[in-house]
């Protein structure tokens, strides 16, 4: 198995960057495929701590080629922190290229996510006000700009000429201010020169890393639940974190996703609105929250928690092929006296098991729980799955025939040791 794709397969936070790092050592080339710095994972590399928003999780080797692919939407300006942050902290022999088709995250798609979130006042999205939706709104209509534009200063004066007088226009349509098409461009003329060696044609690249026999690692931002598409719409992102969406936003055929790797908590979190079926709001939501440092990455926001929902993680495998899962943050679950899965949800008195398509269905679907008991006992040293509770094995196995996908890979803990392999995939 020599390509393999993380997936978060619920609504985001499932602990991809503990696997993604894990996978990244052994790795060649790593790959984001999608999303922009709205999203992020915390890695734990050298006993330190990193929160990384755009960057991917091979940039701690000097080894290993990272890739930012033309499916992302990419903010120079936090870009450039990002990677002047890790460098001050010591990182600095590093491979980073960038897609001269991505698209730029400009200064006005910001200005316009925090104004159309206050405009759909109690029926707002929860966006983190980044500007993501408002770029790739930019894309699916053709007036976006992109990272291959910076390379020619005269394609981007004429590029900022055509678009910027449509944007102006939507801007004072919210009472914000205008931009100018002298500033922007030398905005963009400063990251042009700081990123010009890095803009390449990453489809040539990932292309030929696959034919020559590299191992590749491609991961997303977000989850599964939050497809543009197949997600709890209009309560999602702005692009699909789904593997089954990788090729296209990596340019690369769909034969060369060998396995499909799905993350998924022990049980389930969501930050923003939209429907949870499964979700606590007592006392036990509250000790899982703090055990699980449950608080977004970026936007510190409390995680909403519920029961691991089995309905979900057999949609998420119906519409993204997911191979095996890797089962995350089982030792949170130490500190409950019993364990309850949703299996399926009652939907107006009729039993069903997968996810409705429309907003007002899903949020009148009740879950339908089994419950077992929790195992009451650190786990967090054992490293072998033979070696755990009987309580906890019982949990997993049960999850797994639930799926009917095998669980490769046990979490009990934040360090990268603290992970109990199953079964070797890449």
């Amino acid at each position: 198995m020599l390509r393999l794709a993380i997936e978060g397969s619920q609504w985001g936070d499932e602990g991809k960057g503990k696997i993604t790092d894990y996978f990244a050592q052994k790795a060649d080339v790593v790959v984001r495929s999608q999303g922009g710095n709205n999203a992020g994972h915390t890695i734990v590399y050298d006993g330190k701590k990193f929160a990384l928003r755009l960057v991917p999780s091979g940039i701690f080797s000097a080894d290993t080629i990272n890739v930012l692919a033309n499916g992302l939407v990419i903010n120079p300006k936090a870009l450039f922190e990002e990677l002047r942050g890790l460098e001050e902290r010591g990182i600095n022999n590093y491979q980073l290229f960038i897609s001269n088709r991505a698209q730029i995250l400009m200064p006005y798609h910001i200005d316009l996510d925090g104004a159309i979130e206050s405009k759909l006042g109690s029926s707002k999205i929860g966006t983190t006000k980044k500007g993501i939706g408002p770029c790739y709104t930019d894309k699916a209509a053709r007036h976006g700009i992109r990272m291959g534009d910076l390379l020619c200063a005269q394609t981007l004066r004429k590029r900022l000429k055509e678009v910027l007088p449509i944007k102006n226009s939507e801007l004072e349509s919210y009472d914000l201010p205008a931009y100018d098409i002298e500033t922007l461009y030398q905005y963009l003329l400063k990251y042009a020169e700081i990123f010009k060696d890095r803009i390449v044609d990453t489809s040539e690249l990932i292309s030929r890393s696959i034919n020559s026999g590299k191992k590749v690692l491609f991961e997303g931002a977000q989850g599964a639940m939050l497809c543009i598409d197949h997600g709890t719409f209009p309560y999602v992102t702005s692009s699909s974190p789904l593997a089954s969406a990788i090729p296209v936003n990596c340019g690369i055929a769909p034969k060369f996703i060998d396995n499909v790797l799905g993350i998924a908590k022990a049980y389930t979190t969501r930050v923003g609105e939209g429907p949870f079926p499964s979700e606590l709001f007592d006392a036990t939501a509250d000790n899982i929250r703090e055990m699980g440092h449950e608080y977004g990455t970026v936007t510190k926001r409390p995680r909403r928690i519920g029961w691991l929902d089995t309905v979900v993680l057999k949609y998420v495998k119906q519409i993204s092929g997911v191979d095996n899962f890797a089962f995350m943050l089982v030792d949170v679950l130490s500190s409950v006296d019993t364990i309850k899965i949703c299996t399926a949800y009652m939907l107006d008195g009729k039993r069903i098991d997968t996810v409705p398509s429309t907003l007002d269905e899903y949020q009148r679907c009740k879950p339908i729980y089994e419950s077992m008991p929790s195992w009451n006992e650190d786990i967090s040293n054992i490293s072998k799955f033979d070696l755990l509770p009987e309580n906890t094995r019982k949990y997993i196995k049960r999850v797994e025939e639930l799926t009917d996908t095998p669980i490769a890979i046990v979490s009990v803990g934040p360090d990268r040791n603290q992970t109990i392999i199953r079964k070797e995939i890449f």
